[in-house]
């Protein structure tokens, strides 16, 4: 009888394209990865995967095999899960996805954390900004920045994200602060392109419901958050940007804000996941544990972080 671990196995090695990655995912030998594969074609009596030097491919009875092993995997998984839903302990694999700026400076820095106290759950992380939908690629759960769209998904406000407006002192000591959105118009001004063009720097007129948006021009322009902040400390021009990503730089002394007497637009952080997600304890605790890391500082944390910095 074909065991359970040689399913695995093989689903592995397609998963990650040779027997070497597969190996290294496992913590095994390439070598062994080979010789258990060999034995499970000469168990079933076909040959499952056509070899190359360089390369991996299914045959066509391994294709109608591998589908099935998939789908074995998929239920040992969510049996597995089953029972620690039961049993209410996070224990398993926990896939998220987020935007690359958020999941680079916030939630990556604070996964060792994580993982002290909740040692048995592991977390592929992966970072994209654009859409994704997380029933297509076995997601757990999502992390997003912005309105939220119309979707069948679950969603837990995590927090919010204001845009600051930031110099380096080098480049206020050379061309002066704009006192107003207006006066942007005379300085140079690093902005983040989408579809190829700087988007205008963004404020909040009249009530806060209206949004005033600032077109700019400068040196620079790019589509990575972090090479703008590096330009920006470099001194290359004023920079709109969320407040978590400006938060060190501030702190350092690097960049100091501007304009803000002018209110800005404030982003919703939201983590979303699939219904039949909601219930499974590590993906529970993940979101709890998400809110805790977006959560304002209270009076008492502002506090001892002055006295911290006066030190």
């Amino acid at each position: 009888m074909v065991s359970l671990a040689a399913i695995e196995l093989l689903v592995a090695t397609v998963e990650a394209g040779s027997f070497s990655r597969a190996a290294r995912r496992l913590g095994v030998t390439p070598s062994a990865v080979s010789r258990r594969v060999m034995r499970l074609e000469q168990e079933l009596g076909v040959a499952l995967l056509a070899r190359t030097t360089r390369s991996l491919r299914l045959t066509d009875d391994g294709q109608a095999f591998y589908a099935r092993c998939v789908r074995i995997v998929e239920e040992l998984g969510e049996a597995t899960e089953a029972i620690a839903r039961a049993s209410k302990k996070p224990v398993g694999l926990l896939r998220v996805d987020a935007p690359v700026a958020l999941g680079r400076d916030v939630i990556a820095p604070s996964l060792p954390r994580f993982a002290a106290r909740y040692p048995d759950v592991r977390i592929n992380l992966t970072l994209r900004d654009q859409h994704v939908d997380p029933v297509a690629e076995g997601l757990d759960l999502l992390v997003r920045i912005g309105p939220l769209g119309d979707s069948s998904l679950v969603a837990r406000r995590l927090g919010a994200s204001r845009l600051v407006h930031c110099a380096a002192p080098s480049y206020i000591a050379r061309r002066g602060a704009p006192a107003t959105p207006a006066d942007l118009a005379g300085h140079d001004c690093v902005g983040y392109l989408r579809d190829g063009r700087p988007t205008g720097f963004r404020f909040l007129t009249g009530d806060g419901d209206a949004v005033l948006e600032v077109p700019i021009s400068g040196p620079f322009h790019a589509n990575d958050v972090d090479v703008l902040r590096h330009l920006a400390i470099a001194g290359s021009g004023i920079i709109a940007m969320f407040d978590f990503l400006a938060k060190d730089a501030l702190a350092e002394g690097t960049l100091v804000t501007v304009l803000d007497e002018f209110p800005t637009t404030t982003w919703p952080i939201h983590a979303l996941y699939p219904k039949n997600r909601h219930l499974l304890p590590k993906v529970r605790v993940f979101v709890d544990f998400l809110a805790e890391i977006f959560a304002p500082p209270s009076p008492e944390r502002r506090g001892e972080r002055r006295r911290s910095g006066r030190r």
